[in-house]
């Protein structure tokens, strides 16, 4: 496991950093330090479009699509300055880390040709249909269903789908739905890539508690997608969901810790600041989060190091649950700190200072993406090779 960097990887972290600073500080200063996911979202199609310009939006892609055929390593580096930087959150991180991986280990030429090099450029907007009511982020319950229209070999989706991230800016989103009749669990699952702006998609934006409406609710009617945008075959969808978990998992951890890391120092200034660091549990509670941090970049470090990225080893299904575990714990270490200024706002629309906003956001880090409760299982079950939990009817 490789844990410091070569003089010619810190050149690069250089080159990274001065042109981040410069965008930052320049042209794209007003979005500087955003962090709610639909905040200023025309601004931020923009900056995904210059990230794009400069071939920095897929560095680890081939040069093909767009990217520059960067190292792991040099990805590391990336994703750390971006972070670093106060760069806004990707609103095209959907595609980047997720559609466009998928597409190019599972698409077919025609597929990466029409849908790489929109994603590259920053052009198109990805959203993720996974999650069901009733199901959760538990794929083997999807009831969302998926046929082939006969006479034109379009396939119609009818169902729903919830917590769809930026859907009401996205323009295309990937879906898991059955396509066997009859059949139940990973079987006869099938993967499918749509366009949004149809009659058959409605969107209805989920308000949250603290003013955003990043999720949504996606309803499909008889929606339809051309036969060309079946990614592998019929039936086949779990395995290439699977093989997107490896990509969900990937590189982009290590930007997230130095995220991670930002908001740490906010909480330890705070508590500086308001006099909470003099308590000795709140100190405690710090130093935890501290070595908590440690670790998750060591292992982060171990989980790059080891896979194959082609699909999820044991470390990368055990890092989703410690990392929601470590940041809601965060939030509410937060809560603490901020003691009772956290629980009121001067500002309309639960518009909150960051600790309390922390604490708010971090309420949902166990459950989307993959639930605490449905992590377990998968651990035990594809990294432990334990015997599968008795799944119901349905």
């Amino acid at each position: 496991m490789k844990l410091g960097f070569s003089a010619a990887e810190e050149d690069f972290r250089t080159e990274v950093a001065d042109w981040l600073a410069t965008q930052m500080h320049g042209d794209f200063a007003d979005i500087r330090g955003v962090r709610g996911l639909t905040e200023k979202a025309g601004r931020r199609k923009e900056w995904e479009q210059r990230l794009g310009e400069e071939r920095w939006s897929v560095i680890g892609w081939p040069e093909q699509w767009g990217g520059r055929d960067a190292s792991l390593v040099q990805q590391v580096i990336f994703a750390e300055e971006y972070a670093r930087s106060g760069a806004p959150g990707r609103i095209g991180h959907m595609g980047v880390e997720l559609a466009g991986p998928t597409i190019l280990t599972f698409g077919t030429q025609e597929q990466k040709e029409r849908f790489l090099p929109d994603i590259a450029k920053g052009n198109t907007i990805w959203c993720q249909g996974y999650s069901e009511p009733g199901a959760g982020s538990d794929l083997g319950n999807v009831r969302t269903r998926a046929r082939q229209d006969e006479e034109t070999g379009e396939w119609v989706v009818d169902g729903q789908k919830i917590w769809t991230s930026l859907a009401q800016i996205s323009d295309w989103i990937f879906v898991v739905a059955r396509s066997e009749e009859g059949s139940k669990g990973p079987k006869g699952l099938t993967f499918l890539l749509m366009p949004i702006d149809q009659p058959g998609i409605d969107i209805r934006p989920i308000r949250q508690i603290n003013g955003d409406a990043e999720f949504n609710e996606t309803f499909f009617d008889g929606a339809r997608t051309g036969a060309e945008n079946l990614v592998s075959t019929p039936g086949n969808g779990w395995q290439v969901a699977m093989g997107l978990l490896a990509f969900e998992r990937g590189v982009s951890t290590l930007g997230q810790q130095m995220g991670f890391r930002i908001e740490l120092d906010e909480v330890i200034a705070a508590a500086r600041e308001n006099g909470a660091a003099k308590d000795p549990l709140i100190r405690q509670r710090i130093a935890d989060a501290e070595i908590g941090l440690y670790l998750m970049r060591y292992g982060a470090l171990r989980m790059l190091s080891n896979t194959d990225h082609s699909r999820p080893d044991g470390a990368a299904l055990t890092y989703k649950m410690q990392w929601a575990s470590w940041r809601r714990n965060l939030g509410e270490l937060a809560m603490d700190v901020a003691g009772l200024d956290g629980l009121t706002t001067s500002e309309d629309d639960y518009s909150f200072d960051p600790l309390p906003n922390l604490f708010l956001f971090s309420r949902a880090d166990t459950i989307y993406g993959g639930t605490n409760q449905v992590q377990r299982n998968i651990i035990s079950e594809r990294a432990l090779g334990l015997p599968r939990e008795p799944r119901g009817a349905g």
